[in-house]
């Protein structure tokens, strides 16, 4: 299950930002923020993290996902639209078939709560965007 291995990555990055801040005894949440077009089902990244963060200083830290809308632009007129899904391509505006997805390929820890209720620094994403 691809949502097992991206939670497994969540757990690792976010352990080791704890080790680095020292004194961290628990973390409460993590914020993901996930793209429409990641590939990812938020349910089952849910029932994955409660499994990974299994035996960790993530266990029974709360994950929450944070949707992003998919986005694209035409790069003929410029005009933006949600691509929505199954992603529509093609420029609305113009017909044009030359675009760039703008946003919804996310996959990135936005934040994590510590036990004392300090932000964490915000992490590296773990899907990298083209």
């Amino acid at each position: 299950m691809h949502e097992m291995s991206v939670a497994l990555a969540v757990v690792d990055q976010v352990a080791e930002a704890a080790r680095r801040a020292g004194d961290v005894t628990a973390v409460r949440s993590v914020r993901l923020q996930v793209g429409e077009l990641a590939g990812v089902v938020p349910d089952a990244l849910s029932f994955c993290f409660e499994l990974a963060c299994a035996g960790t200083l993530l266990e029974g830290a709360e994950l929450v996902t944070e949707p992003v809308a998919g986005r694209a632009r035409c790069t003929s007129c410029a005009h933006e639209w949600p691509v929505g899904m199954p992603p529509r391509l093609t420029c609305p505006g113009c017909g044009g078939t030359r675009t760039d997805l703008c946003a919804g390929r996310e996959l990135q820890i936005a934040s994590v709560q510590w036990e004392d209720g300090a932000p964490a620094p915000t992490g590296e994403p773990i899907h990298e965007e083209c």
